[in-house]
């Protein structure tokens, strides 16, 4: 696997957002796939397509309805304009979050951006482990669709069980997508030296590794 060309794949920004709840920060993510819109999207709301990159995903996939991924986070569909976009709520640990998926052609493939909200009270991992917290985390699913999508078949078992991370290619993707979390959150008027920490501790976190002191 050419590590430096996934992680180079995506796009990473961090901004703010003012919702009517108070003020929200936004992890943004974009990555461009070789693949047209409709299969895209496909790939993204199938039921029987998620589990070959991201996870088993179960519920009403439907405007309204609600979703469970196994292992992780449930929420409601708040908005969705198939092949194009999609809103929903990201509820975790007793915590709620937001995400927005939208996809726009890109010369003859597709660009897909996903942005995760956060509103800033609710947003403990923040101070400690910046954007990567989260950003980490969607970077791996976005490589997993790449993976899927470039092959058209499921993401190997030792990949989805986070074994991957243990591995050359795993820790050195998981390093380097973790600078592009601390260079987003520096571009966006982060202080470089919280930035820093922020990302040495989540690159160890992803890593499993021990806490660097």
């Amino acid at each position: 696997m050419e590590v430096h060309h996934h992680v180079n794949a995506v796009r990473r920004a961090v901004g703010t957002r003012t919702l009517e709840a108070g003020e929200a920060r936004v992890v943004t993510l974009s990555r461009r796939y070789g693949t047209d819109v409709e299969d895209l999207w496909e790939a993204c709301t199938d039921p029987q397509r998620l589990p070959r990159w991201f996870a088993p995903v179960s519920g009403d996939l439907a405007l309204g309805g609600t979703y469970q991924v196994e292992g992780n986070a449930s929420g409601t569909v708040l908005t969705c304009d198939p092949p194009r976009s999609f809103t929903a709520t990201w509820e975790f640990g007793g915590a709620v979050s937001w995400i927005e998926l939208s996809l726009a052609e890109d010369g003859d493939g597709t660009r897909l951006q996903l942005d995760h909200i956060a509103l800033v009270v609710d947003d403990a991992m923040w101070p400690q482990y910046g954007p990567g917290a989260v950003g980490l985390g969607w970077d791996l699913a976005l490589l997993g669709l790449a993976i899927h999508l470039e092959t058209g078949a499921a993401v190997p078992p030792s990949f989805r069980e986070d074994q991957w991370a243990t591995t050359g290619a795993g820790r050195d993707y998981i390093r380097d997508a973790g600078e592009g979390w601390y260079a987003a959150q520096v571009a966006a008027g982060g202080g470089a030296t919280s930035a820093r920490r922020a990302a040495d501790l989540t690159i160890a976190f992803y890593r499993g590794d021990p806490p660097p002191t």
